[in-house]
Formats: structure tokens, sequence, C-alpha cells
């Protein structure tokens, strides 16, 4: 925990630090946290204290994904892709159902940059509704709060 608060108040600028604020807006959405480069480090954080970031992982790789260009990055991408996050008893394999998996097996043999966008979708919402909710109880986040407010009273 010392090493994220350390991260984040001791910035060079101070357009750079994270503020009270910031970190409270974290608490209105999944997407509002997420699009926060503190906030995502953060999540991020939490999850891997929790042995569960395969999720952010994949939502992650699947933006990346998004943005390439070539077709054939975008084929040799996809294929990693699946290994590590769809195929069954891959390395982080993610919580999806069959007919997802499956459909996703097919898309990556001639891969379009939507191809994961149905797995994207349901991880999106296995975060939103499961560990979004966590992450605003966890310790992590409280004590981030706690923290930034002392420092905000004692200005």
């Amino acid at each position: 925990m010392c090493r994220l608060q350390c991260m984040f108040s001791h910035s060079s600028s101070s357009e750079s630090r994270l503020s009270l604020e910031d970190t409270q807006q974290w608490s209105q959405s999944l997407e509002r946290l997420l699009e926060s480069k503190y906030g995502l480090a953060t999540f991020r954080n939490f999850l891997k204290s929790e042995y569960s970031d395969e999720n952010i992982e994949f939502w992650l790789t699947c933006e990346d994904y998004k943005k390439i260009k070539s077709s054939f990055r975008m084929s040799s991408r996809a294929k990693k892709i699946y290994e590590q996050f769809i195929k069954a008893e891959s390395p982080k394999e993610i919580n999806i159902d069959y007919h997802t998996r499956e459909q996703i097996k097919r898309n990556v043999k001639t891969p379009t940059m939507h191809c994961f966008d149905d797995a994207q979708k349901i991880v999106y919402g296995l975060m939103e509704r499961d560990s979004y909710p966590r992450f605003l109880r966890s310790d992590i986040y409280r004590t981030l709060l706690e923290s930034l407010a002392a420092d905000a009273t004692n200005g």
C-alpha cells in the first residue's frame, strides 16, 4: 500500500498528482475508474493481490488489440490472446460460456478487430458486478482515500 501512496502522492508536478476528488470519482463507475491511469493501476494492484487479475488483463489486451492495423499482426495477436485467455485450461483463462468460447475459436481463424468483443463485454460485466464493488470496499481503496483526505486537511 505504501508503494501506491508514494507513487501517487510524490509526483513531480501538481497536475499529475492524484487528488482526493479524482479518487472519489472512481466510485462513480467502473468506466470512470478505468479511465484514470492511477485508478487503473490501483485496481490492477488490488486484483493481483486477490489473484484475480485475468479479467482486467484480458480487457486491456483486447483494448490494445483493437488498435492493430496490420492484418498479419492482428492474426498473430489473436492467436496469442486465444491461447492465453480463451482456450480451456489456458494460463489466464477467463470465465466465459462455452458458446462464446467456441465462437471466438472460429473467429480467430480469420480475425477482425471485433472477434473478442462478446468475451470482452462478458468480462467487463463480471468486473462491474464482482471485482469493482469488492475494490470499493477494499483496504487498498479505503486507505488511499483516507490518506488523501488527511493530506488535503493538512494541506
